[in-house]
């Protein structure tokens, strides 16, 4: 299996199991309320929330992963989001891992 089908697979683990914010306002929140480890943003989400996001993620030290367009991030939340962060360690050793 693919890296990028089982990184998706994962994230709807996440997200069921609660470890994952999604949406621009609450991974913006996320960064100064919640642990967020990494942050998946679609490569092709706009410019501003590229920005947005990319600033918030390297002032708090987290990685990003550009993997996923949005129809792959939609197809694997089962909502139409651009970025989303996860708040698990664990799922972030998965998605290294592959």
């Amino acid at each position: 299996m693919p890296k990028t089908t089982s990184n998706a697979q994962l994230l709807g683990l996440a997200l069921r199991a609660g470890k994952l914010v999604h949406g621009e306002e609450a991974v913006l929140e996320g960064f100064r309320k919640h642990p967020v480890y990494y942050v998946f943003i679609a490569h092709d989400a706009g410019a501003n929330i590229q920005k947005k996001i990319a600033q918030k993620a390297h002032f708090y030290n987290i990685p990003i992963n550009h993997e996923f367009d949005r129809e792959a991030l939609q197809q694997a939340l089962g909502k139409n989001r651009t970025v989303c962060a996860l708040t698990d360690q664990g799922f972030i050793k998965l998605v290294i891992e592959g």
